[in-house]
């Protein structure tokens, strides 16, 4: 059986135990606004393995790194900007891509009537009738495909 890592699940003694701290510097944090376990109906702290894996972060930062948890709570802030810019980057480049494709889709061609005047066209499509001998056509060796 697979569990969800966004599954809140771990009551706060196992989630202390996983992420090697006591249960009150978790509730420390969860005051602090560094950790945000989701709440039973009774209020009672549910933490998910992500939220295990926020804890190891912290810990890591603050005992290895010597971050204190004011510029833990920044890091923190920053890197959740950083994953919603990115996410809201790659929607962006997506309806680009598509805005595109549909753009190119839509895109009309120029050519020769046949009284030699210029005239709009569909991509894909022949200029209706015969040119008249003596036209001129024009080519473009850089044209995108």
């Amino acid at each position: 059986m697979h569990i969800s890592t966004s599954a809140a699940v771990y009551v706060i003694s196992v989630a202390a135990d996983l992420a090697g701290m006591h249960p009150q510097t978790l509730r420390q944090y969860d005051r602090l606004g560094l950790v945000t376990p989701e709440r039973t109906a009774g209020r009672g702290r549910r933490y998910s393995g992500r939220d295990i894996a926020k804890l190891r972060l912290i810990q890591q930062l603050s005992q290895d790194e010597g971050v204190n948890l004011v510029g833990i709570k920044k890091i923190i802030d920053l890197q959740n900007q950083v994953d919603a810019l990115k996410s809201r980057n790659e929607e962006l480049e997506t309806e680009v891509r598509s805005r595109m494709s549909a753009k190119e889709r839509e895109a009309r061609v120029f050519a020769a009537g046949s009284a030699g005047d210029v005239v709009s066209i569909s991509r894909g499509r022949r200029p209706q009738g015969r040119p008249e001998p003596g036209a001129m056509v024009l080519y473009n060796r850089f044209r995108r495909r």
